[in-house]
């Protein structure tokens, strides 16, 4: 080739995996040639997230947590320079039921508009820094508030932190019911979540879940504890959940107030299936 051309090649090939927001993102999709791109959102189109693809959770709705969630209000959730910003804040705001709220943040969901069984799931994103704040990745069964309720329903948690714990992230399954509740667990240490963006997933198997931080696999939930066949919650399918939460019971009630605006940034979700899987499952 000529020197010429292989520089020129050389540059187009890196720009192609600049994006314009100047964060240093790998080329599109797994290392694993297995997978097939089922499902992604990219947040390139600054504004409210996709409506076609996103809708909310809202209200007081969980764990005794301190934020109120709400809907289409961009102090809380937008797309902007090439990213999801969900924002918690600290600020009055009164609903148009309910007590006024001290704090507002946003909970995006794929209910009703996107679920999957098996594959993997992979979030790239930055975590916010201080106490009381709880971002994260997770997944309920589709079955949750129809045949099931929680934790029937079977739950997925890609990527849980918490502020009071900086240098941890969680991966767990919960299944079983209110009072017979089974979890696996498994935990990632690194000196800095918030520092950086860092891309959290799950390969999700009929046997098993494997959670992983970056390249780095740190936990396997085994499935078939958890009933067999199709009765098992964790073969059928499941919807995505991106949220921050403030305080609450694992939050923690000690919230720093110094923190807020507290940003929780997601650069891309993206979904894989192996092609058997996607075939056997209707979208």
């Amino acid at each position: 080739m000529h020197p010429i051309l292989s520089i020129l090649t050389i540059f187009l090939a890196a720009m192609i995996f600049v994006p314009t927001n100047g964060l240093a993102v790998e080329p599109a999709g797994p290392k694993h040639e297995k997978w097939n791109l089922v499902w992604s959102d990219e947040f390139d189109n600054p504004g409210p997230p996709d409506p076609a693809k996103w809708d909310y959770e809202v209200g007081w709705v969980r764990n005794q947590e301190s934020q109120y969630y709400t809907k289409g209000r961009a102090e809380n959730a937008r797309v902007e320079d090439g990213v999801l910003v969900i924002e918690g804040r600290k600020e009055s705001f009164k609903p148009e039921k309910g007590p006024e709220a001290s704090y507002t943040s946003a909970s995006l969901m794929t209910r009703n508009k996107a679920s999957w069984k098996y594959g993997r799931i992979e979030v790239r994103a930055k975590l916010p820094r201080g106490k009381g704040t709880w971002p994260a990745i997770w997944m309920l069964g589709t079955a949750y508030g129809n045949d099931a309720d929680w934790p029937m329903c079977g739950e997925i948690d890609i990527m849980e932190h918490v502020g009071k714990q900086p240098d941890h992230i969680y991966g767990t399954i919960h299944h079983g019911t209110q009072e017979n509740r089974t979890e696996d667990q498994g935990k990632f240490s690194a000196a800095d979540f918030s520092g950086d963006f860092h891309v959290y997933a799950i390969e999700w198997y009929e046997d098993r879940i494997d959670f992983f931080v970056d390249d780095t696999r740190y936990h396997s939930a085994k499935l078939d504890p958890s009933g067999p066949g199709e009765d098992n919650r964790f073969r059928q399918p499941f919807y995505l959940i991106l949220n921050l939460a403030i305080g609450g019971s694992w939050g923690g009630w000690e919230i720093d107030d110094s923190v807020f605006p507290a940003r929780y940034l997601i650069d891309y979700v993206r979904v894989y299936q192996q092609r058997a899987d996607a075939d056997a499952v209707a979208r």
